[in-house]
């Protein structure tokens, strides 16, 4: 099992070049496993925020396009329950407040599973494995 950070979803999805070649890789490694790529419900809100404000553009509707992603067999959303909540607040170290951010790295913390991501924050805080 593999959690995908949001760009990383997009970037997926896409095609995007910006998706590294090491991160596709262990895409590719989990693709035709059933429901093996994890991508937070937080995800979800952050694309539609994304899209409203207009910082992202997607080929069709937020709830379409979100539905079609949840139709890959690999993908599965996994709903911010109590655990992940709480585990988002109680990180331990130093990591930043988003809260979209924590919840993502809870959910791969709650599985000690690796976290496809670019960002530099989630590579420098040592309580979750990332790849890039």
């Amino acid at each position: 099992m593999i959690v995908l950070d949001t760009h990383a979803l997009i970037w997926w999805v896409a095609a995007n070049e910006k998706l590294s070649k090491k991160a596709r890789a262990l895409i590719l490694k989990h693709e035709n496993d059933d429901r093996s790529i994890l991508v937070s419900s937080i995800t979800a809100w952050e694309i539609a925020m994304l899209v409203i404000k207009g910082r992202l553009t997607l080929n069709m509707d937020v709830s379409a396009w979100l539905s079609q992603v949840g139709r890959i067999s690999a993908v599965r959303f996994v709903p911010v329950d109590n655990t992940v909540g709480v585990e988002s607040a109680t990180l331990p170290g130093d990591f930043h407040k988003d809260p979209a951010d924590r919840m993502i790295v809870a959910l791969a913390r709650q599985g000690a599973y690796p976290l496809l991501t670019a960002d530099k924050k989630m590579h420098a805080y040592k309580y979750v494995k990332t790849v890039w």
